[in-house]
Order: structure tokens, then C-alpha cells, then sequence
């Protein structure tokens, strides 16, 4: 549910004028209003690598040619991992076309052999307990119950989804939400690289 409309591509420094090989690359969402929101067709050119830098979406029409289409993508024009975004506290507001686009998507992937995770978002406020403190993440049966959910929803397994709580009043680091955050990136990097070798074999 981004409300981002550009295809953007986030590099992490390293050092001065460096960077990780690791890149994101951000969507925008699927808007709940009918017509708005990132179009299925441009996600999964996405993961082809067809879709450049800075392109801005289309809800109501797919790219297909132009200045953004890349025609000729390499292996790392592609995307490695599919990673899904959702906030905890809105779970109840996933509609089922939500669901139907989720499926196609992850569908599209599965053929693509990508391996696709899911991020559970803002779950301090979707459990009082957590909020209260972070380390109750793991004994919340409030959380727990979102995380059954999606995996249900999306048919993803549940070893599959984790759980992230977002950086928004804090004003410092803090070591209990980067390590929930670096078990997910961690995953991310491992099946990443597992896919790489897969398609080298």
C-alpha cells in the first residue's frame, strides 16, 4: 500500500563514492481505490528487468515501450528476491482484489523461480504489548495471528514473513528494531544468493 509513484532503486554506502552489491528497488502500492495503485503487468516486468530507473507508474495502463522499457535486460537488471510490504495494523484493510493482485504477482515469480518474502510492518501498533516493548514481539499472540494470516492469504509459508518495526518517533538507534530488521535482510541476502547459484547450475 506505497503511495510512492516512481520505480526508484536505493543503494546502501559502503564508504565514500562505494556501495553494497545489494540494491531495492521500490513500487508503488496497490492503492485501494478502484484505478489507482501500481499496475499487476508492471510488477512483473519488474522482475524481468524491463523497467528502468525513475519511471513513474501508470495505474490504468502498463509500460510497454519508451525511454524507461529496458528491451535487453541482464541478469542484474533482474530482481533476485520479491519482497512484500504490509503494514500489521492495516492487515484488516486488505481487500480481496488486494489479495487477487498479491497472488498473481507472487504467481508470476514462482515461474520466474524468484524467491518472494514478506515484511510485517508497523507492529508496534498493532500490539499494544509490543509497543509497550519491543521484545514481546515473539510471545504475541496478536502478532502471531497476523503473521497465520498473511501467510494464509498469500499462500507464502510462514518462515517466509517477518516481522519489522518501523523507525518513526525514535530519535536515536536502537538495537531491538535493527536486529528485527537485519533477521529480514539477512534472509533476503541468503535466498538472493541462492537464487544466483540456482540459475548458474
Amino acid at each position: 500500500f506505497g503511495s510512492f509513484r516512481m520505480y526508484t532503486t536505493y543503494k546502501i554506502s559502503n564508504h565514500p563514492g562505494g556501495s553494497y552489491s545489494l540494491m531495492f528497488n521500490d513500487t508503488m502500492g496497490f492503492e485501494r481505490s478502484a484505478g489507482h495503485g501500481v499496475h499487476v503487468e508492471d510488477i512483473k516486468l519488474a522482475l524481468k528487468g524491463h523497467v528502468k530507473d525513475g519511471y513513474k507508474f501508470n495505474p490504468k495502463e502498463p509500460l510497454t515501450e519508451g525511454d524507461f522499457y529496458n528491451p535487453s535486460p541482464t541478469l542484474d537488471d533482474r530482481v533476485h528476491v520479491l519482497v512484500s510490504v504490509f503494514p500489521a495494523d492495516k492487515s484488516s484493510e486488505m481487500t480481496g482484489e488486494d489479495v487477487k493482485k498479491m497472488r498473481e504477482v507472487r504467481r508470476a515469480a514462482s515461474e520466474m523461480r524468484i524467491p518472494q518474502l514478506v515484511l510485517l510492518t508497523r507492529i508496534d501498533e498493532a500490539c499494544p504489548k509490543v509497543k509497550e516493548n519491543i521484545n514481546n514481539v515473539y510471545k504475541s499472540k496478536c502478532l502471531k495471528e497476523h503473521v497465520d494470516k498473511c501467510s494464509s492469504l498469500l499462500g507464502i509459508p510462514l518462515n517466509c514473513v517477518f516481522l519489522v518495526k518501523n523507525y518513526h518517533s525514535e530519535t536515536k538507534v536502537n538495537d531491538d528494531i535493527h536486529a528485527l530488521i537485519l533477521v529480514a535482510l539477512r534472509q533476503m541476502v541468503s535466498v538472493g544468493e541462492d537464487f544466483l547459484n540456482d540459475l548458474q547450475d
